[in-house]
């Protein structure tokens, strides 16, 4: 096995964005491209006011000198020990990454419940399924999908039982398309058994998010970005009664005549929201930009989404599940009032009721944020619980530190990093979208 050794180091928590092709912005043809909000803090992950930049050791390359804060505040420039209210638990981990294999333009990975394989989509129409060195193609949508720029096959989640497949993909005329297949006994998804669950038009070719997870309440969350172009010219991560720019949430469950099932708890299920704001059924959050990639942590139930910024920032937004409504109901992330916690869209009203990144990182230091997961393994003791994240542009991989709001700098030098995702072993791996797809080890 190839193994990629880096001590970790800490870094300043405001980071640079992260997404997936290459920058984000005006015109921008990522692969991925997801964006974020900003406004008044939901979360409660951060309980330090500012992390100031810090390194422990000279494999740290980042230049931010900002901060994370849990609140929209101006972050100062600073190298002074921060003061936290929470001690930390993560260490200081030093990690190494070992190549697994080397595929075609990966770009999501997906674990089936009860399966040890890895289910490797390759944003140019494969689902290969990765058992050791076996490899077979599950699924081939080559001749089917859109490959310009963020278009492609971008998606793979399991049902909870894990016998049913849904693929998210641009199709040739570029509409967002989700497709059922049942999974076969040969680790095949059954070409003949495809079911249309949901288009999607999309006025440009970039911000198409494309990410499929299924929930802890059993329903199947879909990104959508905000249409594409640059700057959201038609104002719909704002408007909730668009599909665009939202977080979905479906049961995909037939309903008569109808392809899914709209949950009866959706905040706009049966009319407009608790405060008057109205919006599509289907619509679980909004204000999102390119919501790259989501996940859901296993332990605490909270959902993180990576958002993909315009020009300035990137960032990270965490909701968690609250005594009567799961993570994220009715959420307003802010784009495209804002980018990150700063004004973007003056004629956007500030709705007031914006979630707040809990990170934000500026272009000096990436440009598409790659998405993440909360670590629960056991491979690396020392860093859980964390969440690991990359960028696309930028080829490290950060940590930060649940408890003690640190963010980490775990390794550098990758090359285009599309995703870090959760295996069916709890531990993480990194998917460059140039080929390789590795294993984070203990270094």
């Amino acid at each position: 096995m190839t193994h990629r050794t880096a001590s970790s180091g800490l870094l300043g928590l405001l980071l640079a964005s992260v997404a997936l092709a290459a920058c984000a912005g005006d015109g921008a043809t990522d692969p991925a491209d997801p964006t974020g909000p900003a406004g008044p803090a939901s979360a409660s992950i951060v309980t330090t006011t500012t992390i100031p930049t810090t390194s422990t050791t000279s494999t740290s390359t980042s230049s931010a000198g900002t901060g994370v804060t849990d609140s929209t505040v101006d972050v100062p420039d600073t190298t002074t020990a921060p003061t936290t209210t929470a001690a930390p638990v993560v260490g200081d981990p030093a990690v190494a990454v070992e190549v697994v294999g080397e595929f075609d333009e990966p770009i999501d990975l997906a674990v089936r419940p009860g399966d040890d394989a890895l289910w490797v989509v390759e944003q140019s129409g494969r689902v290969v399924h990765a058992e050791g060195d076996a490899r077979t193609t599950a699924l081939d949508l080559a001749d089917r999908i859109s490959t310009s720029g963020e278009q492609g096959l971008l998606g793979l989640a399991f049902s909870p039982d894990g016998g049913l497949a849904y693929v998210d993909f641009t199709d040739v005329d570029g509409v967002t398309t989700i497709v059922e297949y049942a999974v076969a006994d040969d680790a095949t998804l059954d070409a003949g058994s495809e079911r249309l669950v949901l288009q999607v038009p999309q006025p440009y070719a970039n911000h198409n998010a494309g990410d499929l997870e299924f929930g802890p309440d059993g329903m199947l969350y879909i990104t959508l970005g905000d249409g594409g172009s640059g700057g959201d010219p038609q104002r719909n991560g704002s408007d909730p009664e668009t599909l665009l720019g939202s977080l979905l949430r479906i049961d995909p469950t037939p309903d008569g005549d109808r392809p899914y099932t709209i949950p009866s708890d959706n905040p706009f299920a049966s009319g407009p929201f608790a405060d008057g704001i109205t919006g599509a059924p289907e619509v679980w959050a909004w204000g999102l930009r390119n919501p790259w990639k989501i996940a859901f942590d296993p332990v605490t139930g909270e959902l993180w989404i990576a958002d993909v910024g315009q020009n300035e920032f990137e960032e990270i937004n965490v909701v968690g599940p609250t005594a009567d409504a799961g993570a994220g109901r009715g959420a307003d992330f802010g784009w495209s009032a804002f980018e990150g916690t700063e004004r973007f869209d003056t004629d956007v009203a500030d709705s007031g009721r914006v979630t707040a990144p809990v990170l934000t990182y500026s272009h000096a230091d990436g440009c598409s944020i790659s998405g993440g997961v909360p670590y629960r393994g056991g491979a690396i003791p020392e860093l859980a619980p964390a969440y690991v994240y990359s960028d696309y542009c930028a080829g490290t991989i950060w940590a930060l530190d649940l408890a003690g709001g640190r963010n980490i700098t775990l390794l550098d030098g990758l090359d285009s990093v599309a995703a870090v995702r959760s295996g069916p072993d709890g531990e993480l791996y990194v998917l460059e979208r140039s080929g390789t797809v590795y294993r984070l080890v203990a270094g």
